[in-house]
C-alpha cells in the first residue's frame, strides 16, 4: 500500500511539474513572444500614444476633456459616459460599464433630453441637429470613437476657439477618421483621443 501511495504521489508531482512548465512558463513565454512581432507590439501594450517620449493616452480609451474655460472650449468631445457625475462627463476611468437602463426608461429619456440640450447649446445648433451617438453612452463608457456627424458638429466651435482655419480642423478630423473594417464591418468613426492630440499639436504650430 505504501509503495502504491508513493508511486501515485511521484506521478502527481511529475504531472504538476510538467504542467507548471507548460502552463506557467512555456505558454506565457509563447504569448509574450507573439506580442513582440511587428504590428502586434503596440496593440499588446495597450495602443499607447506618445508625445515627446511621454505617454499621452491610449487610442483605445476615450476620456471626455474638461476645458479650462467652458465658455471657450477648444476640444472635441467623446460620447457621454454612464459613470460621469454630470450629464456629459468626464467619465470615471476606474469604472467601465453602461447604465443598464431600458430603452423605455423615463430616467434614460430624461438623461438623453438633457444631454441633447447641453450639446446643442455648446455647439450653437438646434437640438434636432445633435446626432444620436452624442447623447447615448457606449457599453464601456470609455469609447474613444464618435461618428463623423458628431465630429463635424464640433468643427466650427473648435476652429473658432483655437483660431485654426475650419479647413485645417476638418483635415485633422479626416486624419483621425477610419472607415468600415474590410469595407463592410462596423461604422465609420473618428478617434477623439488622437484628434484632440492633433488639435493640441496644431495649436502649438505643429
Amino acid at each position: 500500500m505504501l509503495s502504491t501511495l508513493r508511486r501515485q504521489t511521484l506521478t502527481g508531482l511529475r504531472l504538476l511539474l510538467v504542467l507548471t512548465v507548460l502552463c506557467g512558463i512555456a505558454y506565457p513565454l509563447a504569448v509574450w513572444g507573439v506580442s513582440r512581432l511587428p504590428g502586434l507590439h503596440g496593440h499588446a501594450e495597450g495602443s499607447v500614444i506618445e508625445r515627446g517620449g511621454t505617454v499621452a493616452g491610449s487610442s483605445l480609451i476615450g476620456v471626455d476633456p474638461v476645458p479650462a474655460d467652458p465658455a471657450a472650449d477648444p476640444w472635441f468631445h467623446t460620447r457621454p459616459s454612464a459613470s460621469a457625475d454630470g450629464a456629459l462627463g468626464p467619465a470615471d476611468t476606474a469604472t467601465s460599464g453602461g447604465s443598464n437602463l431600458a430603452g423605455d426608461s423615463p430616467r434614460l429619456r430624461d438623461t438623453v433630453a438633457g444631454r441633447r440640450a447641453l450639446i446643442a447649446a455648446r455647439e450653437g445648433v438646434a437640438p434636432a441637429a445633435v446626432p444620436p451617438d452624442a447623447v447615448t453612452a457606449s457599453g464601456s463608457g470609455l469609447d474613444p470613437d464618435i461618428s463623423p456627424e458628431y465630429a463635424a458638429l464640433q468643427v466650427d466651435r473648435v476652429a473658432r476657439v483655437t483660431g485654426l482655419p475650419v479647413a485645417r480642423v476638418e483635415d485633422l478630423v479626416a486624419r483621425a477618421s477610419s472607415g468600415r473594417i474590410l469595407g463592410f464591418l462596423g461604422e465609420p468613426h473618428v478617434n477623439v483621443t488622437e484628434l484632440n492630440l492633433a488639435v493640441a499639436d496644431a495649436r502649438q504650430g505643429g
